[in-house]
């Protein structure tokens, strides 16, 4: 794209900053420095086209256009570039200004037709025209053609939903989502599972590593709409009403780090465990960790086709549920029909499926179709905006690292000029957004509660370092880091006693850091023993993070497990952003 807008300019591409995106067309004019008469020959492939002028089309023209716009939006992940008053063989022809206000009149209806947006890049007299030449000015425009996601479009909202998926290993977790997500039954073997693994280890072992995402969606009438039917992420995203995000986690105990940031980072709006008779001590452990959190939950019972008694199964889920101090009834789900007139808020569903035979399938994705999206008491659209990094990663072609995670609250679009940290000395950089995912699609808004990836540019410094655990914050909130916190803290488990100096994991939102228990308040002489509450006062010990009164925790310490709510976040000295 950029080898194009040189051939205008190439000193204003360098220089060039997009203060901020939206969907209106602006003509950004600029020198004519260059003596330029043409431009390469239009390419067949990619994702540029040249118009000479787009004034008036017939019907049938228009839709032609339409369906060529379409394609040359394929071609470029949602982006493509218009060169207007530009013949195909390159040459610089121009429009007069009525012509070019017709054309991008035109061209901004296409756009409409497809979910999309335009802006001018910029606008330049076609060739050498002298200025004292009396034949009127002909100009040729560059545009961007920018794909929108159908909840990012006025008045087209859709639903997202984050449904956690945790069991313990060979529970057939993987393969039930590649199951869901694919539209195809398994073969028996693992076939299904293949498309939800990230990693060749995960491949060989069968066992997942990591956090993986996938959806699937539910048009306006329920109808389930997953890879079956549609090629990509971007089309279910097109045609849904309705989008539920899997968050697949690992289910073996040593990545159990990596399942805790996936539940307390990822803010699951419910719980999908996976079980497989018989029952055995992880998935009693994941079942733990969803009451502890208080994550809504319910229960799904695979391999039925295997013969294991269905009797024997439910009584050991109801023991391990009322081992856990849990009274909610359980209630096997046969139809959802007549499941979804029932409140369920109070009872813990099970569905027992079948990948291989399809048995309980269409009931457990009815069911998923009709679960609520609640928000948390911060998501809300309204106010300043914090976005939780979870995750960074390298993409070719970019230079800068592409970052993902959570809108906790607020919303960004491409332009927005936030704060980022905490760096390792506290304080906070100052940077611009620009430009943001959702669902493997470019989208020009980001709201709370919703997954994106956005990539970033500095705007008094380079970039700092990412790391999880950092967030995108306002200036208006004027952030500070800490080092010390204080929180009100249960003790699931611990063998003997607690004491000032223990160290322990703890997680906080997308925060996983080593703690030290620095003061207990009222402390006995045997410590904090299982069941005790008490106030605990938290330093960490590698770098500052940014907590706020109110987060729920979670430390562990290998078979130690505790769980409390902040209620006091002590400011690091020093660590305030320049106005």
């Amino acid at each position: 794209m950029e080898s194009f807008l040189a051939l205008f300019d190439t000193e204003d591409v360098k220089s060039k900053k997009w203060d901020k995106f939206n969907g209106n067309t602006e003509s950004m004019k600029t020198e004519d420095d260059l003596d330029l008469d043409c431009l390469p020959p239009e390419p067949e492939q990619g994702n540029i086209e040249y118009k000479l002028k787009l004034v008036n089309p017939s019907c049938q023209r228009f839709e032609h256009l339409v369906t060529q716009m379409k394609w040359r939006l394929k071609e470029g992940h949602g982006e493509a570039i218009y060169q207007i008053g530009v013949e195909d063989n390159g040459k610089l022809t121009g429009l007069s200004r009525d012509e070019m206000k017709a054309s991008l009149k035109t061209l901004r209806d296409m756009a409409s037709r497809l979910g999309a947006t335009t802006r001018v890049l910029r606008e330049r007299s076609a060739g050498s025209q002298s200025k004292l030449s009396s034949p009127p000015e002909r100009r040729v425009a560059e545009v961007i053609v920018k794909k929108l996601r159908k909840g990012d479009r006025e008045g087209q909202d859709i639903t997202d939903l984050r449904l956690a998926v945790v069991g313990s290993q060979d529970a057939g977790k993987s393969t039930l989502l590649g199951v869901l997500t694919q539209g195809e039954l398994d073969n028996g073997r693992g076939r299904a599972r293949l498309n939800m693994l990230r990693h060749l280890h995960e491949i060989r072992s069968g066992r997942t590593s990591s956090i993986s995402h996938e959806i699937i969606g539910f048009a306006q009438d329920g109808h389930v709409l997953n890879y079956a039917e549609m090629t990509t992420a971007e089309e279910i995203c097109e045609h849904a009403s309705k989008v539920v995000t899997f968050i697949d986690l690992a289910g073996h105990r040593k990545y159990l780090r990596t399942t805790l940031l996936g539940l307390m980072g990822y803010s699951p709006h419910h719980v999908m465990l996976v079980v497989a008779p018989p029952l055995n001590e992880a998935a009693q452990e994941h079942m733990a960790l969803c009451l502890a959190l208080r994550l809504p939950f319910f229960i799904v019972v695979t391999k039925i086709d295997l013969g294991f008694s269905e009797r024997l199964t439910l009584e050991q889920l109801e023991g391990a549920v009322r081992a856990q101090g849990c009274t909610m009834p359980l209630q096997v789900v046969k139809n959802t029909g007549n499941f979804r007139n029932e409140r369920w808020e109070g009872k813990i569903p099970i569905f027992c499926v079948s990948s291989v035979s399809g048995v309980g399938l269409e009931d457990l994705t009815m069911f998923i179709r009709d679960l609520p999206a609640e928000p948390s008491d911060l998501e809300t659209e309204s106010g300043t905006c914090l976005f939780q990094i979870d995750e960074t990663f390298k993409v070719a072609g970019l230079p800068d690292p592409v970052l993902g995670g959570l809108m906790v609250k607020g919303s960004i679009a491409p332009g927005s000029r936030l704060l980022v940290g905490p760096l390792p000395d506290g304080e906070f950089s100052h940077v611009r957004v620009v430009s943001l995912h959702r669902n493997k699609a470019p989208c020009c808004l980001v709201k709370a509660s919703q997954s994106a990836s956005l990539t970033l540019e500095g705007l008094e410094d380079a970039l700092p370092h990412f790391r999880p655990g950092m967030v995108l914050v306002s200036s208006a909130d004027h952030p500070h880091a800490t080092v010390f916190f204080q929180a009100t803290v249960f003790v699931v488990y611990h063998a003997k006693g607690i004491f000032p100096g223990f160290q322990a994991t703890v997680h906080v939102g997308n925060v996983r850091q080593t703690c030290v228990m620095e003061g207990i308040m009222d402390v006995k002489e045997d410590g904090l023993q299982t069941n005790d509450t008490a106030s605990v006062l938290f330093r960490f010990v590698s770098h500052p993070e940014y907590l706020h009164v109110g987060m729920r925790l979670l430390f562990r310490e290998g078979k130690t497990k505790g769980i409390g709510k902040i209620t006091q976040v002590f400011p690091l000295i020093g660590s305030q952003n320049r106005d």
